[in-house]
């Protein structure tokens, strides 16, 4: 999953939190895994599995 915030700052919100957490759940129900969720920011991005949040 890749979405980007167009503020510049690529530090998850409390949405992305939750809406990373369905789609895990919703993956794991279908047999698709997530294996990250990056969140771009101007020249910058956050990586949930870089830091160890899935």
């Amino acid at each position: 999953c890749v979405h980007n915030h167009p503020s510049g700052d690529p530090e998850p919100s409390q949405e992305d939190f939750r809406i990373t957490e369905r789609l895990v759940e919703v993956g794991k129900l279908v047999g698709i895994p997530v294996l990250d969720h990056v969140i771009v920011g101007g020249d910058n991005y956050t990586s949930f599995a870089d830091k160890g949040l899935l």
